[in-house]
């Protein structure tokens, strides 16, 4: 069987699709819940601001996270396979 080669896509266009999905408005289904909409909206000013940076708050650390974790798996995903080929070989193994 003949393997078909996949186009690779850069990581600059995967970034860019990435940001593309993130800006663009999605209907989340809980997003309007009617309690949150009728306290916010009888609020002052500087409640909705506190709401709004309350809201920062809460969504940039596990986002961060999530963003390191996978930087650190991208940059050790062939250590596994470096360290195999640079290992010496075993006493008696045959050599090719």
């Amino acid at each position: 069987m003949k393997r078909t080669r996949r186009p690779r896509i850069s990581w600059a266009g995967k970034s860019l699709a990435l940001l593309g999905l993130l800006l663009a408005p999605a209907m989340a289904p809980a997003q309007n819940c009617a309690l949150c909409y009728t306290q916010a909206a009888g609020a002052g000013e500087r409640v909705i601001q506190a709401l709004r940076s309350g809201i920062l708050v809460l969504v940039f650390p596990p986002m961060a996270i999530c963003i390191g974790i996978t930087i650190a798996a991208y940059r050790k995903r062939n250590r596994f396979n470096e360290d195999a080929e640079c290992a010496p070989p075993e006493p008696g193994a045959p050599q090719s």
